[in-house]
């Protein structure tokens, strides 16, 4: 049940404290760091048997820029008003306008917190498209040098990562545990909140289940809400993001809503809530080097852009899409970038090849004489691919099936989608909940993918965790000075 408990039937509490923090991701972490270093006394309720949450199993980028010391090392000016004008039509439509102001303005002094809590850049670039470089490079491309977008801002890569070959989540949540628990944070894992406590209209703590026991914790400033997204409850994505049912799912496997639901059953206002994220298991290095085409032949979108952007395309096509490559385009293929990844289906004609992959007879050969045609003329006026990826493809072809997965397998082993949900609960710039009123609920905040941050339609990789710090902190100080 997630009905609100009234205060008076609570007769034992667990601990009291300032500020209750519920889950221990990364926007936990930043709000329980930034409490505690203010003078709160502050616990973390985990409903997991440690740390980390999606964050620790994610990809570990941060999406920072303005000028931070790793994009001037690297060569590259930039400032907050270039960054917001990128992000705001690469997170949109409907991004949130006043947040991702206020995370644009802040995003030097944020680099340097990060830098302060014990994460670690490596000042150099890896610049190629990639869904996580092999390299302990700390900056790279996320899409800022792809049209449209190098027409509406000057092209900056802004994707930072701590120092961490492939996947960094770990190492990442591992500086931000250990600054929070240096801090004074307490923690207490394998609790999970059950519902609200409330007492004359103020949230004040909450109950949760340990070991099959009932427990409750008080909070004397408030609870901050920290749970994730709703990925992982089939029910709420048939209710409100049905785009990622059937699909994979990007997260720890507790990202059940459970946070957006109890403050819905308080009278929480909900924002964005059919707004997801897709990522398709193509590889990038292989894509930009040839063509994504759907399933009646056709491309869709260019494909040097942020390999999240060309998935979320790809969810939306007629399917099953396919990465089309020249013998040319794989060789180039630097075998570091590689993945595994090999073609399923090879052919000396491209009349063969759509007989293979069941594409509309003559469909992929004029899309490929079109393509071949504005290669060799050096533009690609369909989709404005930049010419650093673009040539005549040549026979023989090869095409890859993205449902197989990286790695290769003897099946394939899905849709070749997986996902996250971007909606959540509605809250003010310092994490405040709001009421479908529109009020504040009291005592109550949010963070992270349990609540709508600066996203609207799109994403970057990199601002979910950099979302869910940046606010993370504003609810940790806005309790703590409370």
């Amino acid at each position: 049940m997630v009905t609100p408990v009234p205060a008076a039937q609570v007769t034992r509490y667990e601990a009291e404290v300032d500020v209750l923090v519920v889950g221990y991701g990364c926007a936990g972490a930043a709000a329980a760091y930034e409490a505690a270093i203010a003078g709160s006394e502050v616990l973390v309720l985990e409903r997991a048997s440690g740390p980390g949450g999606s964050s620790a199993q994610s990809g570990g980028e941060l999406y920072l820029g303005g000028g931070t010391p790793v994009q001037t090392a690297c060569g590259f000016t930039d400032d907050a008003d270039n960054m917001f004008a990128f992000l705001q039509a690469a997170l949109g439509p409907h991004a949130d306008e006043a947040k991702l102001r206020l995370y644009c303005d802040g995003s030097v002094e944020h680099f340097e917190w990060f830098v302060g809590c014990g994460v670690r850049f490596t000042e150099s670039l890896y610049d190629a498209p990639s869904w996580m470089p092999p390299t302990t490079d700390g900056l790279m491309w996320l899409g800022e040098n792809a049209w449209p977008y190098d027409t509406l801002a000057r092209p900056v890569p802004r994707g930072h990562r701590p120092a961490t070959e492939g996947w960094a989540g770990h190492t990442l949540m591992d500086a931000l545990t250990t600054a929070a628990d240096t801090a004074g944070a307490r923690t207490v894992t394998d609790t999970r909140a059950t519902a609200l406590i409330v007492e004359d209209g103020r949230v004040v703590g909450v109950t949760a289940r340990r070991y099959g026991a009932d427990v409750a914790y008080r909070a004397r400033r408030g609870v901050v809400l920290t749970t994730g997204g709703f990925v992982d409850n089939e029910e709420m994505l048939a209710d409100h993001a049905p785009d990622l049912l059937g699909h994979g799912k990007v997260s720890d496997g507790l990202d059940d809503g459970s946070g957006i639901r109890m403050a819905a059953a308080l009278g929480a206002a909900t924002r964005r809530m059919g707004f997801v994220e897709a990522a398709y298991t193509a590889l990038p290095a292989m894509v930009c080097r040839g063509m994504l085409v759907n399933g009646l032949g056709r491309r869709f979108i260019n494909e040097d852009v942020y390999p999240g952007l060309f998935s979320h395309a790809a969810l939306h096509q007629p399917g099953p899409c396919w990465v089309i490559v020249d013998e040319q385009g794989l060789d180039e293929v630097p075998a570091r970038d590689r993945w595994g990844v090999r073609p399923t289906h090879g052919a000396e004609t491209l009349a063969e090849l759509e007989g293979d992959l069941g594409l509309p007879a003559g469909s992929l050969a004029e899309t490929v004489a079109t393509y071949n045609r504005h290669a060799e003329g050096g533009q690609d006026l369909l989709f404005h691919k930049n010419p650093r990826w673009l040539r005549p493809l040549e026979a023989p072809f090869a095409a890859v099936d993205p449902r197989y997965g990286f790695g290769g397998s003897a099946q394939p082993v899905g849709t070749g989608f997986s996902g996250f949900t971007l909606g959540g609960l509605h809250t003010s710039v310092d994490g405040e909940v709001l009421s479908v009123a529109g009020e504040p609920i009291p005592g109550l905040y949010a963070a992270g993918r349990a609540a709508s941050g600066i996203h609207g339609a799109g994403y970057i990789s990199g601002t979910s965790l950099g979302d869910g710090t940046f606010f993370g902190r504003r609810a940790g100080r806005a309790l703590a000075g409370s």
